[in-house]
């Protein structure tokens, strides 16, 4: 039988090794400090008064964009880019999210391999009707008359509602990997992890019961939703990449002018290059949309893309079980 740490300094470096491997794994969050950090930068007095600042300089910034280029719509998607800066800017040196989206991104491109299987899932059937709605003439009409701002704003509409998607269903992958928890996942989620030894003893004791550390709730929980989200995002984003790559390819073969030409509502014929790129940018970012749903709501698809995260998953979670149940009985040793 292990025996359990035989002082409370042994305690405290594994419990510091502990903090140390979470940073490292993009579970900030995990680590008290750092989650104390998090509740203080989201109280009142610190975000509205930032929120009223970046608001009234993006407005002001916006009117006049508007102002000098004659655009309406420079107005509200400057304000939209400038608030989006400043919410990225903060979650990254106030909330701690650095390490959750490099840990994600380097998650994400250490397992390219895996994005063709994907694509040959997912893209086939979208490509197919991407092409009929790249090839309609009312799609290059509304581009044409598209405004830079306004194409933003589409983009960013496509993109909110993709999040918002991914916040309702990704709390759910975070209930199924804390569902079934017992000794025998502590063990092997924990085993190569500065946990290793602590999970042995703390199972082997009696009085201890790691298992019911499982739970994982607060900020914690969103620590996982969000590393989930980076990871999904990043992928969809990949595959809006290919999307918008073959309609560029497969539009400069197929448009031409005549074609634009008479396509044309008005005087001024359409622009090929401008009006090839706003129609691509649009598609490809509802294809970012439908992908979204598609990986989320599809069993087949969400084994693909969640496959592999999954264990890492069970493997925050069991190391977060052994962690806490390690500072409980420091606290009552």
């Amino acid at each position: 039988m292990t025996a359990p740490p035989s002082s409370s300094g042994d305690t405290a470096q594994t419990l510091a090794a502990a903090d140390d491997w979470f940073l490292h794994h993009g579970l900030s969050y995990f680590v008290p400090e750092r989650r104390a950090d998090v509740r203080n930068a989201l109280r009142l007095r610190r975000t509205v008064p930032l929120l009223v600042v970046v608001a009234l300089v993006s407005a002001g910034a916006g009117v006049a964009l508007a102002w000098v280029s004659g655009e309406f719509s420079a107005a509200p998607a400057t304000l939209v880019a400038l608030g989006l800066l400043a919410v990225i800017w903060y979650a990254l040196t106030a909330l701690h999210a650095r390490q959750i989206i490099t840990w994600g991104l380097a998650r994400t491109f250490g397992s390219l391999r895996q994005l063709l299987p994907m694509t040959t899932r997912a893209l086939p059937l979208l490509l197919l009707a991407i092409t009929f709605l790249f090839i309609n003439t009312e799609m290059w009409q509304i581009a044409s008359n598209l405004t830079v701002g306004a194409l933003w704003l589409v983009v960013v509409l496509f993109a909110v509602l993709a999040l918002g998607f991914l916040l309702v269903r990704l709390p759910e992958e975070v209930d199924r990997a804390d569902d079934a928890v017992d000794d025998e996942v502590l063990l092997r989620t924990c085993r190569g992890t500065p946990l290793e030894e602590a999970s042995r003893s703390l199972v082997e004791d009696p009085a201890a019961d790691p298992a019911s550390y499982a739970e994982v709730t607060g900020y914690e929980r969103w620590n996982l939703v969000l590393v989930l989200m980076v990871v999904q995002v990043v992928q969809v984003l990949l595959l809006s990449l290919s999307v918008f790559a073959f309609l560029m390819v497969f539009g400069w073969l197929i448009m031409t002018e005549p074609v634009l030409g008479a396509w044309s509502t008005s005087d001024s014929p359409i622009d090929l290059k401008q009006a090839l790129v706003q129609v691509s940018v649009f598609l490809a970012s509802f294809s970012g949309l439908y992908l979204t749903v598609s990986t989320v709501t599809d069993e087949a698809y969400r084994a693909q893309f969640f496959g592999s995260v999954t264990r890492e998953l069970e493997r925050a979670v069991g190391m977060r079980a052994v962690y806490l149940a390690l500072r409980a009985s420091s606290v009552s040793g």
